[in-house]
């Protein structure tokens, strides 16, 4: 049938159909720029591309007023859409063989892609390597690869790993967390703890051990096959964490979250009122340590993997919408427990679906900036 004998309705509903692809096609050209900007552009430090759709619906001319709830929802779940591609490449998984390609490269190790890669998990078999360059300790220029490893190596076996007076405590801590742990090695990893954490402490005279040490260096001792390299990455992330404390202290950090939590979650912030739990106890280790004694072993590198995917180490920054987010997902969970047994659920948390909460704290992070872009512009 033609489309001039069409009914009238018919032919305005293919017209409509028509005009909704070209704007289809707008938008996938549009959002593709986006993303290839905020992909290899350094100055964004890993924020996600916003959502086109976010736009181009507060621009079209044939929108209608909504209340400003309604378009907050809208807003969210279009974004959690956009995210959805991420969820997709997990479950098809980038493979082992695509990893080794980029780590095998002759000249030049390609960060980028590592960090696209890895932002959706690493695999075990590769996690340690592909760390290494993540966090720069291992350079993307191959060319004095076997040196700087060298290098690496005999500054760590020159290191003081010599029994201190902070030997004692650690061991009882590796034992205690191993137990909790239950993860199997063939290496000696009792011995790999003791000796990362002791020349870390005699290296960095000024700083003294805490238990916490050991939940923050397991996720290198056990993805890290030489021992001289998961001391570097250790001792990064420590450098990274006091230099983030230094600009603001925890007390601040914890502050701004309990402020955080009461905006997005006001009725969970509410029930730990009504319950007296000491949200601000637990947000305090969550915050300073990463969720590193509270998460899994296996969770806490899932974890890591995106975090360390993000460039200038911007997940520092990320870290307390991921906490918030993990507060919003535990929530049914938490209103059918009796004080003690939420504050046992807070400090060992179960198994968790990471890429289901790094999504969600993507999205409660959109959601918070663009409360502020709306204050803003008032």
């Amino acid at each position: 049938m033609l489309l001039s004998s069409l009914p009238p309705s018919t032919e305005q509903q293919q017209q409509q159909q028509q005009h909704q692809h070209q704007q289809h096609q707008r938008t996938q050209t549009s959002q593709q720029y986006l993303n290839h900007h905020y992909h290899n552009n350094p100055t964004v430090r890993g924020l996600s591309p916003p959502n086109i759709n976010l736009i181009s619906t507060s621009n079209s001319s044939s929108s209608s007023t909504v209340n400003s709830s309604s378009t907050s929802t809208s807003s969210i779940r279009r974004f959690h859409q956009h995210h959805g591609r991420h969820e997709k490449a997990v479950e098809s998984g980038i493979t082992i063989e695509e990893y080794e390609d980029v780590l095998n490269s002759e000249v030049w190790v390609e960060i980028p892609k590592l960090r696209e890669y890895a932002r959706h998990g690493i695999p075990k078999q590769v996690r340690g390597e592909v760390w290494l360059y993540l966090l720069g300790i291992k350079d993307a220029d191959r060319s004095n690869e076997v040196s700087s490893q060298k290098q690496r190596t005999q500054d760590f076996e020159q290191m003081d790993k010599d029994p201190n007076e902070s030997t004692k405590r650690v061991r009882g801590e590796v034992s205690r967390y191993l137990r909790r742990t239950q993860i199997e090695s063939s290496r000696d990893i009792p011995r790999l703890f003791e000796e990362v954490i002791s020349a870390y402490c005699n290296h960095n005279r000024q700083v003294d051990y805490y238990p916490a040490m050991v939940n923050l260096s397991a996720p290198f001792v056990y993805s890290i096959k030489r021992e001289a390299d998961a001391y570097h990455c250790f001792e990064r992330m420590l450098n990274m964490l006091d230099e983030h404390f230094s600009d603001e202290s925890i007390n601040e950090a914890v502050a701004r979250f309990m402020t955080l939590l009461h905006a997005c979650l006001p009725d969970l912030y509410s029930f730990f009122e009504e319950e007296e739990v000491d949200i601000k106890e637990w947000a305090a280790s969550a915050l300073q340590f990463f969720l590193s004694r509270e998460l899994t072993l296996e969770n806490t590198m899932r974890l890591w993997d995106t975090y360390f995917a993000i460039p200038n180490a911007g997940w520092i920054e990320f870290h307390v919408f991921f906490c918030l987010a993990i507060l919003k997902h535990l929530k049914d969970a938490f209103e059918d427990l009796e004080q003690s047994e939420i504050r046992t659920m807070l400090m060992r948390l179960p198994t968790l679906d990471m890429d289901q909460i790094i999504n969600e704290a993507f999205n409660i992070r959109h959601e918070i900036l663009q409360r502020q872009i709306s204050d803003e512009g008032l």
